[in-house]
C-alpha cells in the first residue's frame, strides 16, 4: 500500500485544537507532481482488493449464527471507511483524517467483535494501514505500537493467552505500510523538489536572459545613436562626404556585430572581452565627442575577473554617454578593479535609478554579476562634481 506524499489539504499551519500543532508538511497528501491519474487510480485499485479479505470472515460468521444485520453493517461501515482512506480522505483537513481514522478503529474493533471466533485481531489491519496513510509518520508509528500491543493483551486476557500469529500478522502490517509509506512520502519529495528546481532554472535563465540582452542592445543602440547622429551633423554642415560615410559603414557593422551577439546571448555562448570593451569604449566616445582616458592593456587582470569587470566598463562608458553631458571620461583599471569616472552634471545617477528610487536595470545587473565573483559595486557622484561607478573584487 503506497501513501502519498504531497503537501497536506489543510493549508498553513494545521490546528487539532488550541495547544495542538503540526507543520502542513508532515501531513501527507493525494500523490502529488510526478504520478499520472492512471498510477493514481491503480494504487486506489489494488488497495481497494484488499476488502476481499474481509469477505471470508463474513460468511463465516453469518454461517454460525451471528447477527447478519449487525455484521452486514460493520462490515459496510468499515470497508466504506477504508474506502474513503485511498479516494476522498488524502484532500481532507486534519480534523477530517483524525476522525477518518477513530472510526476505522471503532468499526473494526466491532467488527472482529461481532464476527468472532470467526476473524481475528488481524482485521485491524484496514485501520493500521489508514492511520499510516492519513496521520503524520511519528503519530502512525505510536497508533500502530498501541495496536499491536492492545491486540496482544486483548487476546491474553480473552482467551490466556497471545495469539502470536495474529498479533504477528499485524505487526507486520505497521512495518511493512510504515515503511511503503516513508518510501513514498520521500519520492513525492523528489518529484516536488524536481519540480521547484526546473522552475528555479527557468527564473534563472530568463533573468540572464534579459540582462545580458540589457547589456548588449543598451551598449549597442546607444553607440549606434551616436554615430548616426555624428553622421547626421557632418552631412549637415558640409563636412567631406567621406567621414559622414565613413560613420555609416561603423554603424553597419555595429548593427551587424549587434545581431551576432543577440543571437550568441540566446544560445548562451556570448563571452565578453575586457581589451574589445576597451576599443569600443573609446570609439563610441569620441563620436560622442566625449575626451576619452583608457587603460591601454588588461594583461594585469586577474584571470576570471576580465569578464565581469568587461560588463562594467561597457555599461558605465553606455550610461557616461547618455546620460552625463560629461566632457571627460576616466577609466582606471587594477588586478581586481575598474573604475568609470566622468565630469558630467551626475545626470547618471539619476539615470541608473528607476521611478522608485531604487538601482536600474543596469547596476542591478551589474549586482548581480560581481556577485557571483565575490566582488561589488560603487557607484554614486564625485564631491568635485561628476559620476563614479566603481567595481572591486577582494582577495
Amino acid at each position: 500500500m503506497n501513501s502519498g506524499a504531497g503537501a497536506g489539504g489543510s493549508g498553513g499551519t494545521t490546528r487539532l485544537d488550541p495547544d495542538v500543532r503540526v507543520e502542513p508538511s508532515e501531513w501527507p497528501g493525494a500523490r502529488g507532481a510526478g504520478y499520472s491519474i492512471r498510477e493514481q487510480l491503480r494504487d486506489r485499485i489494488g488497495a481497494s482488493l484488499f476488502l476481499l479479505w474481509l469477505v471470508p470472515n463474513t460468511v463465516e460468521a453469518l454461517r454460525a449464527g451471528h447477527s447478519a444485520a449487525a455484521v452486514l453493517a460493520l462490515v459496510a461501515g468499515y470497508g466504506a471507511a477504508y474506502l474513503a482512506v485511498w479516494w476522498l480522505a488524502p484532500t481532507w483537513r486534519a480534523r477530517g483524517r483524525v476522525t477518518l481514522v477513530v472510526a476505522l478503529f471503532a468499526l473494526g474493533i466491532g467488527y472482529a467483535v461481532a464476527t468472532a471466533p470467526a476473524s481475528s485481531p488481524s482485521v485491524l489491519g484496514f485501520a493500521l494501514s489508514g492511520s499510516v496513510i492519513l496521520l503524520p509518520l511519528r503519530w502512525a508509528q505510536r497508533v500502530g505500537i498501541a495496536c499491536v500491543g492492545g491486540a496482544a493483551l486483548v487476546t491474553w486476557i480473552v482467551a490466556g493467552r497471545v495469539d502470536s500469529q495474529n498479533t504477528l500478522i499485524l505487526a507486520l502490517i505497521m512495518v511493512l505500510t510504515l515503511a511503503v509509506s516513508r518510501m513514498s512520502r520521500l519520492v513525492d519529495r523528489l518529484h516536488t523538489a524536481h519540480a521547484e528546481i526546473r522552475a528555479l532554472a527557468v527564473a534563472g535563465e530568463r533573468a540572464r536572459l534579459a540582462r545580458d540582452l540589457h547589456d548588449v542592445l543598451g551598449h549597442s543602440l546607444t553607440t549606434i545613436t551616436v554615430k548616426t547622429s555624428l553622421a547626421r551633423r557632418l552631412l549637415e554642415s558640409g563636412a567631406p562626404t567621406a567621414r559622414a560615410l565613413e560613420e555609416i559603414r561603423d554603424t553597419e557593422e555595429l548593427s551587424r556585430r549587434a545581431l551576432a551577439d543577440i543571437r550568441a546571448t540566446v544560445s548562451g555562448q556570448r563571452r565578453m572581452s575586457l581589451a574589445g570593451e576597451l576599443v569600443s569604449a573609446r570609439a563610441v566616445l569620441r563620436a560622442a565627442g566625449i575626451e576619452a582616458d583608457l587603460p591601454h592593456a588588461v594583461d594585469d587582470v586577474v584571470a576570471g575577473l576580465a569578464e565581469p569587470l568587461a560588463y562594467v566598463l561597457r555599461e558605465g562608458v553606455t550610461n557616461v554617454v547618455r546620460h552625463s553631458g560629461a566632457s571627460r571620461c576616466t577609466v582606471r583599471l587594477g588586478a581586481r578593479w575598474l573604475e568609470v569616472c566622468d565630469d558630467g552634471t551626475g545626470a547618471v545617477e539619476d539615470a541608473a535609478k528607476d521611478t522608485a528610487g531604487t538601482p536600474g536595470n543596469g547596476l542591478a545587473g551589474l549586482t548581480e554579476r560581481l556577485a557571483a565573483v565575490g566582488g561589488r559595486i560603487a557607484a554614486g557622484p564625485l564631491p568635485t562634481g561628476g559620476y563614479r561607478l566603481r567595481a572591486e573584487v577582494p582577495e
